[in-house]
């Protein structure tokens, strides 16, 4: 029996006195309660990077505070931060979310006297909630180092909020080695990946691996489903993605008040599979976190897993070779010749428009210094894996091989874009979270899907645009 290696939320040494919450596309550590009860205690905690005792600020009495969404690389924010305060004496202070509560944690911070002034935005929507706080950035140096606008982050009236910071890629990462061992066996559905290439092929050699696995030494095709906070966003979010998308591509719309779900009965296929095919009985999903997909998956337990590049710090290290490593689409019936990988953004910096004017310089400053400084450009390639869209980046590539398997697959496919920016509310994720595992645990119809994607889509716009 292989060792099994414990997941935790990324630590952080006590001399940092910065604590890190787990978040979307983390994963928690221990049980559902003990993860439960320790991010509630660290939701509760804040802490900051020390300032430096001596050395020229580069503002006169300001400082940074961020609050930041992406918990798999909190750890390495609060590094760059220490190094931040040594090199110019400027105070840091760098708080990471619990896991689905980036929202909430914001609304909590931005009501205090000591508020943030650097913050995240998902997109659109969230803009529109925040959009009185976000500062003007088209002047800054950190627009300057863009690419190209169509990363800035722009309001109804066309000035720039925010600021993408990463480009990330999400779909099926799979274990390269356990599918050739798969391909090997006697009637095997296929004799290359390179014939894993459509909804129903893949569920067809899905299913004969369930049915393999004993054979195999797994316990099963996917990864399992959890639906604790730390893993349903994969599902009501990332999934969700894929009917939003095609509706939105065939009607020719990037947005709508009202969701009609053309495409509902894909994400039941997809959706059902995951459920079928699985490491875990249907009714222990309530139970599954973050950190047991990623170990099922790392420890080798699992052929296919549904998440994003910025898995890797999650998974490496462990039973699973770099070069074992690949990514396929969620493939989902609809286009799958020409479906490529889901890639986007839903992190854009946005820095505090009510700071004072020190605090406001003091976070440009930095955030020019993270996208043109040696060490700061190091660790958002290196260290943390981005793929980021800024110029100044030409010779700081990330060695991530998740980025690369997304970037080889992706060259001759169509991405399929994020749209999840544009669902009405946090809530309506959460109504279509419940009912999701309802239904996968049998205790619910599908039906009450549908209603929560459609009719609760429309009643969570007009709500939010009343």
């Amino acid at each position: 029996m292989k060792k099994m290696r414990r997941f935790t939320a990324l630590g952080l040494t006590a001399a940092m006195t910065v604590t890190a919450l787990a978040g979307c596309g983390s994963s928690s550590s221990g049980s559902a309660a003990g993860t439960t009860a320790a991010a509630t205690e660290a939701a509760k905690t804040e802490a900051a990077t020390e300032a430096a005792a001596s050395g020229d600020q580069k503002t006169s009495g300001g400082k940074v505070y961020y609050l930041n969404f992406k918990p798999e690389q909190a750890d390495q924010w609060v590094d760059l931060a220490k190094k931040y305060t040594e090199e110019t004496g400027v105070e840091v202070h760098v708080q990471t979310a619990a896991s689905n509560t980036y929202e909430q944690t914001l609304k909590s911070e931005m009501a205090k006297s000591e508020a943030p002034t650097l913050f995240q935005v998902n997109g659109p929507v969230g803009l529109a909630t925040w959009d009185d706080y976000c500062l003007d950035l088209k002047d800054t140096d950190v627009f300057k180092d863009l690419q190209s606008e169509d990363y800035a982050l722009k309001n109804k009236d066309g000035v720039v909020k925010g600021i993408a910071y990463v480009i990330e890629t999400y779909g099926l990462i799979y274990n390269k080695k356990l599918l050739n061992d798969y391909i090997a066996t006697d009637g095997a559905k296929i004799s290359d990946v390179s014939e894993l290439n459509s909804f129903d092929k893949l569920k067809e050699v899905a299913d004969d691996i369930q049915a393999k696995k004993d054979d195999l030494g797994i316990e099963g095709a996917f990864t399992s489903a959890g639906f604790d906070s730390s893993s349903d966003w994969r599902f009501k979010t990332h999934l969700a993605n894929l009917p939003i998308y095609y509706e939105y591509k065939a009607d020719g719309i990037s947005s709508t008040e009202a969701i009609k779900g053309t495409y509902l009965d894909n994400y039941k296929n997809v959706f059902d599979l995951y459920i079928a095919d699985s490491t875990t009985e249907p009714s222990l999903l309530s139970g599954k976190t973050g950190d047991d997909a990623a170990s099922e998956f790392a420890l080798g337990e699992a052929i296919f897993y549904q998440n994003g590049t910025w898995a890797y710090n999650d998974i490496k290290d462990n039973e699973v070779a770099d070069e074992d490593l690949g990514m396929l689409p969620i493939y989902f019936g609809v286009d799958d010749e020409n479906q490529g990988l889901c890639t986007g953004s839903e992190n854009y910096w946005c820095v505090n428009a009510k700071a004072s004017e020190a605090d406001i310089q003091a976070t440009l400053d930095f955030l020019k210094w993270v996208v043109e400084s040696d060490e700061g450009r190091d660790a958002l390639s290196n260290e943390m894996g981005f793929v980021t869209p800024f110029s100044t980046f030409s010779d700081y590539l990330p060695a991530n091989p998740l980025v690369v398997a997304a970037d080889e697959f992706n060259k001759d496919k169509t991405p399929v874009s994020w749209n999840f920016t544009t669902m009405p509310s946090e809530q309506w994720k959460n109504v279509l979270g419940s009912a999701l595992l309802e239904y996968a645990q049998g205790t619910g119809k599908w039906d009450a899907v549908k209603t929560a994607f459609v009719d609760n889509w429309a009643t969570e716009y007009k709500n939010a645009n009343s």
